[in-house]
């Protein structure tokens, strides 16, 4: 039985797992969602000074 890293390894591999990589990286690409990341990053960040 395959592992689950060479199951995701696999997949990314894939035609399907190639193109949600694709659309993962334009959509990280845009200023607006950067904007959003670092958003989140931040607080994750505050939370876990506590």
């Amino acid at each position: 039985m395959a592992t689950l890293v060479q199951r995701v390894r696999a997949f990314l591999q894939s035609p399907q797992g190639r193109r949600l990589v694709d659309q993962g990286r334009r959509q990280v690409a845009k200023p607006e969602n950067q904007r959003r990341l670092r958003g989140l990053f931040t607080r994750l960040q505050s939370r876990r000074r506590y």
